[in-house]
């Protein structure tokens, strides 16, 4: 009973201690959030342009600008504008548009919607299929298969963005096989997770865009684990390939391969801008530049910041599965 008795303490004492990670780990990413959040603020205001003049043309008179910047609050303190920009984000009041003329929150919801369905059609696919293929060329080390994809994913690994887009457009939709639209175009009111044929193309040029460095990670993750001893210990002891590989190295080479999922949403988050432009797609991307090119400056802001929260999100999400898939880990000592 007193051995019972300490084992529930000492089990409320590690959850205590991982709920207290978990408490840290999000204050962390808060703190990231809003250094983040006066960075973007100061990098609006050094474009070089005026947004009262952007909206009124040239033909504004000095009077009419001078009148447009006092209604938008450009000639406040900066820290002004900044403290009245930072309380209106935690209150979720984003401002006007200044290009659109309505509230930035309604118009990046509406983008937001769309790049969400295509990234998680990218997820879908850019998340596990590299771990498959990482796993599989750890296995097959040094033959022809590992020999012959490890330089293509070199090749897609150093490749940019907007080059790996662009092939994908001049592959599948031009020059070799026209069997998908170059150019997305969505039914006005549809929602884009129904629109799977629009959303084949610019899934697939995220995928490249990000699953080379994932392929290569799980490929040494997995070489590291079937290279140790106790994989040399199962081996000896009789134990078949295929559950040596599956049950005894795999689970331990998942966890960076997790913790390149984040990396992986990260590189989502940082291609759609270039994959939305070249594909035309009505998302964050386009909005992004179509803001720039306008210097909508609330749009811009809340754009980024909206960026900056997935990644934020998208790597406490991966720390949380490492230290639950790592019991080493879920103790106090291993959570700091």
């Amino acid at each position: 009973m007193a051995r019972t008795g300490e084992d529930a303490s000492g089990g409320r004492w590690r959850g205590s201690g991982l709920g207290g990670w978990l408490l840290r780990r999000v204050l962390s990413g808060v703190v990231v959030l809003l250094v983040v959040s006066l960075l973007v603020f100061l990098a609006t205001q050094v474009l070089p342009s005026d947004p009262a003049q952007a909206i009124l043309g040239r033909r504004a008179t000095p009077e009419q600008l001078v009148r447009l910047r006092h209604q938008l609050g450009l000639d406040r303190p900066l820290w002004e504008q900044y403290w009245h920009w930072l309380r209106g984000v935690l209150t979720g009041d984003l401002g006007q548009s200044l290009a659109a003329g309505r509230p930035v929150s309604s118009v990046v919801a509406d983008r937001l919607r769309d790049s969400l369905a295509l990234m998680t059609y990218a997820a879908t696919v850019a998340i596990p299929l590299p771990i498959v293929i990482g796993t599989w060329l750890a296995v097959r080390r040094d033959r022809f298969t590992d020999r012959v994809t490890s330089p293509v994913v070199l090749t897609l690994l150093a490749l940019p963005d907007f080059v790996i887009a662009t092939g994908v457009v001049l592959f599948f939709a031009t020059s070799v096989f026209t069997v998908l639209p170059a150019s997305t175009i969505l039914p006005p009111g549809a929602s884009a997770f129904t629109q799977v044929r629009q959303l084949v193309l610019p899934a697939l040029a995220l995928t490249l865009i990000s699953a080379p460095y994932t392929i290569r990670l799980s490929r040494a993750a997995m070489i590291e684990e079937l290279d140790s001893e106790y994989v040399a210990m199962a081996r000896l002891r009789g134990i078949s390939e295929r559950n040596v590989v599956w049950r005894h190295a795999l689970p331990n080479a998942l966890v960076p391969a997790i913790q390149s999922s984040a990396l992986t949403l990260s590189y989502l988050l940082g291609g759609i801008v270039i994959v939305e432009v070249i594909f035309n797609y009505p998302g964050l991307g386009t909005l992004f530049q179509n803001a720039e090119s306008t210097r909508d400056l609330p749009v811009i802001q809340a754009v980024c910041m909206v960026f900056a929260a997935g990644i934020v999100v998208a790597n406490i999400a991966a720390d949380v599965l490492t230290v639950l898939l790592t019991p080493r880990l879920r103790t106090s000592g291993g959570m700091r």
